[in-house]
C-alpha cells in the first residue's frame, strides 16, 4: 500500500470514528448515561489517538516528501483526542462526582487539573515505557488493545444498563484493529516490521472477544453471563412496604396521586421509602441515578 493511499484511508478512519464517538456522546448526554460509561475505556482509546498523532509526526519527518498528507493525519488525530475525547472524558468524570457541580468553579478547575494531569501523565510514562520495552511491543499493543475489559467489568459491578451504542462498540473494534494489522500483517508496510499473522490473528480474536461480550451485556444483560448463585442481591423497587394501605401519597415527578392499596407494578418503592410512578421513576433513572424527593442515591433498578 503506497503511502498516500494509507493517508487517505487513516483520514477516512479518523473522520468515521470522529461520528461514532459522537453517536456514543448522543447516546450518554445524560449524568446518569455518562456516570455508567468507564473512564478507562475513553481514556485508553485517548491514549492510543495522542500516540498514533505522534506516530504520524514522526513519519512526516522521516519521509521529507509526504511530510503534508501525514502532518495532516497527525491533526485529525490531535482534534479527536484533544477535542472530542477529552470532552467526553470530562463529562464522565462530572457525571461520578455529581457534588463538584454546586461547588463552584475553583472546584471544577482543581477537577480539571487533576485530569488533565493525570492523563498526561499516563501519556508521557507510556512513551517512556514503550521506549525501554520496545522489544516487547506486541505484548505492550496487546494490553493497550484491552480497553473494552474495564466497561465489561464497569457493567458487572453496576449492573449497568446499555451504557455503549451498539454501533460504537463494533465501529470502534473495526476500527482500531486497522493499524496493527497494517503493522504486523502488511509485507510491504513503511516500518519495515516483520509479519507476524499469528499475532494479527490473536489480535482479532481477543478484540472480537470483547466485542462479543459486551454486546451480550446490551441485549441480554450486563451480567448475563455470571451464574445467579453468586450474584449479589438485587434491590426490588416493588418491595413491600410498611405503611397503611388505605393512605394516597402524590409522585413528586408527574404531581398525580398513587394509589398504594393496589400494591401493584404501578408503584415503585425507593431504599430511602419515597413512592412513585414506575414509569416515572425509570425515565427519571434514565437522567439522574438519585430519589427526586431527596437527592440519595439510587441502586440500579
Amino acid at each position: 500500500m503506497c503511502y498516500r493511499a494509507l493517508n487517505c484511508f487513516m483520514h477516512q478512519i479518523s473522520f468515521l470514528q470522529v461520528l461514532l464517538l459522537i453517536r456514543q456522546m448522543e447516546h450518554s448526554n445524560t449524568q446518569s448515561g455518562a456516570a455508567k460509561v468507564s473512564i478507562s475505556v475513553i481514556g485508553q482509546q485517548a491514549i492510543m489517538d495522542a500516540y498514533l498523532c505522534l506516530l504520524h509526526l514522526t513519519a512526516g519527518i522521516l519521509v521529507e516528501s509526504l511530510f503534508n498528507a501525514f502532518a495532516t493525519a497527525a491533526f485529525f488525530k490531535f482534534v479527536v483526542f484533544s477535542i472530542f475525547e477529552m470532552r467526553y472524558l470530562l463529562a464522565i468524570w462530572k457525571a461520578n462526582r455529581p457534588m463538584i457541580n454546586g461547588e463552584g468553579w475553583e472546584a471544577m478547575r482543581r477537577e480539571l487539573s487533576v485530569l488533565y494531569s493525570r492523563f498526561y501523565g499516563i501519556l508521557l510514562g507510556g512513551i517512556l515505557l514503550m521506549y525501554q520495552l520496545h522489544n516487547f511491543l506486541q505484548p505492550i499493543l496487546l494490553i493497550m488493545y484491552s480497553f473494552w475489559i474495564p466497561q465489561i467489568v464497569t457493567n458487572v459491578m453496576r449492573d449497568s444498563r446499555k451504557p455503549l451504542h451498539p454501533y460504537y462498540i463494533v465501529g470502534m473494534t473495526i476500527t482500531r484493529l486497522a493499524i496493527p494489522l497494517y503493522v504486523f500483517g502488511c509485507p510491504n508496510n513503511f516500518m519495515r516490521i516483520e509479519n507476524d499473522k499469528n499475532w494479527c490473528i490473536c489480535l482479532v480474536v481477543f478484540m472480537g472477544l470483547q466485542a462479543s461480550i459486551l454486546l451480550l451485556q446490551n441485549y441480554l444483560g450486563s451480567r448475563c453471563f455470571i451464574p445467579r448463585q453468586i450474584l449479589p442481591e438485587k434491590y426490588s423497587y416493588y418491595r413491600r412496604f410498611d405503611q397503611d394501605t388505605s393512605l394516597a401519597t402524590d409522585c413528586v415527578i408527574c404531581m398525580t396521586a398513587i394509589d398504594l392499596s393496589q400494591r401493584s407494578t404501578d408503584c415503585m418503592v425507593t431504599p430511602c421509602d419515597h413512592f412513585f410512578h414506575s414509569g416515572c421513576l425509570q425515565r427519571w433513572m434514565d437522567i439522574k441515578m438519585e430519589c427526586p424527593t431527596c437527592r440519595r442515591p439510587l441502586p440500579p433498578a
